[in-house]
């Protein structure tokens, strides 16, 4: 499972790495203005619909029922059922593409009302939001061949195909001059890449696995089971994205600049949970549900007590650093150009807000594999629910006051509560036992975050003085972090830990 996991992670902070620097090039073309606001807007709402439909619910229902099937039934029976499944999927999402394409002012008026003041920039909203709404589709079906792929223990190119969202958008904005704007040139990128990213998977799937074919719907037992744990998955699934989304409606409320605040700070909160909690999540949930497949209870709950410990060896790093030292972090990365030392104060205040719930974020997908892999959908609605509910309050009582930090606030404590509800759920029903070892290992973990950020906030303190007014300051303040940072996180997980445990969590 490791090896699978560093595929994975690999893949994914490749594809981080490209998208700061796809995010350096929008920051110092689009800035934090009007245009910049419209393009997120336009860049969200189907990065929203395809993490609730296509990566969400759909993901977390179509990979333990293919393996069960491919399991249980043979190669024949679940290529059939990847037919229907394609058949139906490709179906509703042509119906979303076309009814998005024709109403998509008045959507805009639900989505962005804050835009309704603006009508130039509600205009271009409008047109930029048709240009990328197909990518919809287009990783709907992504999602699809690396479900099939992931199952057959082939995670490389799905983890891979987001590289090409940042390539695209990296080319067209390189060609800005030549477009309207340059929020339509990041809006073209954005949908060339999800033809690459389709072709990548297809052509992957065609070598290994031959690509699902339209086939007559049949509502047959294989398929009732995908549906009927398809609806809770897609309530479970809107958590973070009913959040993300009230998050855009409101920003378009608040000062130009509140909605490139919240991208840039959750492009960087991104990192870790896409790196360390998606990628963690995406082997483990096939690997849980094969285990289980084969009556191997305990092996499954021993990948999922594995899979939280490297979660959180990798996570606490990057807490540390976004609470302590987030203004360094956004001023490195991309003050410059049309990106002020104001605006990355705004966002890094933003960054350390939705610090506050980093650890719930890279854990929820691990977390909820237990039930996802029993088919379970249902259960983990309930918490989603409670944390939907908690979140919302909240933006609606601190925007006011904290505007977007408190957005991001609301979110922090919002996936909190999900998390900690997922955890008594798996408890009360014998998925997850916290025993004392695992309790005393979250304790030393909190040590080590402690001892990492008073390292951090020594060197930020230290270093400011002494570089003074040289040239790249702020990115060589950055190095000194990471540098020191590693060396102290390195040393406190040693001595706290031991080589005996780190050895046994490699090879386990």
């Amino acid at each position: 499972m490791l090896g699978r996991i560093f595929t994975v992670g690999g893949y994914t902070l490749l594809s981080r790495l490209t998208g700061f620097a796809r995010d350096i090039m929008l920051a110092a073309i689009l800035g934090a203005g009007p245009v910049a606001d419209a393009f997120f807007v336009a860049l969200r709402l189907p990065n929203h619909f395809r993490a609730i439909f296509a990566e969400g619910a759909f993901n977390a229902a179509w990979v333990p029922a293919y393996a069960h099937v491919h399991g249980e039934k043979g190669a024949g029976a679940a290529g059939l059922f990847a037919d229907r499944i394609f058949t139906l999927l490709l179906a509703s999402q042509v119906v979303l593409l076309v009814v998005a394409w024709l109403f998509m002012p008045q959507a805009m008026s639900i989505l962005a009302p804050g835009f309704s003041e603006d009508a130039e920039q509600r205009k271009l909203a409008v047109e930029l939001t048709r240009i990328t709404f197909p990518y919809l589709l287009l990783i709907t079906l992504v999602t699809l061949y690396g479900g099939m792929l992931n199952v057959m223990q082939r995670f490389a190119s799905a983890a891979a195909a987001s590289i090409f969202l940042n390539v695209a958008m990296m080319m067209t904005l390189a060609l800005a001059a030549w477009f309207p704007t340059a929020g339509h040139a990041a809006a073209w990128g954005v949908l060339i890449s999800g033809f690459l990213q389709y072709f990548l998977l297809a052509g992957d799937l065609a070598r290994h696995g031959g690509l699902p074919r339209f086939a007559p719907l049949k509502l047959d037992e294989d398929v009732r089971g995908f549906f009927k744990a398809l609806g809770p998955a897609t309530l479970g699934s809107m958590g973070t994205q009913v959040a993300l989304f009230a998050d855009t409606i409101i920003a378009t409320f608040l000062p130009a600049g509140a909605l490139s605040a919240l991208y840039y700070a959750d492009r960087l909160n991104q990192l870790p949970i896409g790196v360390i909690g998606i990628a963690i999540g995406t082997v483990l949930l096939p690997e849980m549900s094969r285990r289980i497949t084969a009556n191997d209870h305990d092996g499954a709950m021993q990948a999922q007590r594995r899979a939280f410990d490297f979660t959180l060896l990798f996570s606490i790093p990057f807490v540390a650093a976004f609470l302590t030292v987030p203004d360094a972090i956004m001023r490195a990365l991309f003050a410059r150009g049309a990106f002020s030392k104001a605006d990355a104060a705004a966002a890094g205040a933003t960054l350390a807000a939705y610090a506050i719930g980093l650890i719930p974020f890279v854990l929820i997908r691990s977390a909820v594999a237990a039930f996802y892999a029993r088919k379970d959908t249902a259960t983990p609605v309930r918490a989603s629910l409670t944390g939907i509910a908690v979140n919302v309050a909240l933006k609606v009582a601190l925007m006011g006051s904290l505007a977007q930090i408190g957005l991001a606030l609301a979110t922090a404590v919002g996936v909190w509560t999900n998390l900690v509800l997922v955890l008594f759920f798996a408890v009360r029903r014998g998925f997850l036992v916290l025993d004392r070892a695992w309790l005393l290992s979250l304790a030393k973990f909190l040590l080590s975050g402690l001892i990492l950020a008073a390292a951090f906030w020594l060197i930020a303190g230290f270093s400011g003085p002494w570089l003074g007014a040289m040239h790249f300051r702020d990115e060589l303040m950055l190095v000194l972090l990471a540098v020191g940072g590693t060396i102290v996180y390195a040393l406190a997980i040693l001595l706290l830990f031991g080589r005996k445990w780190l050895v046994s969590l490699v090879r386990g």
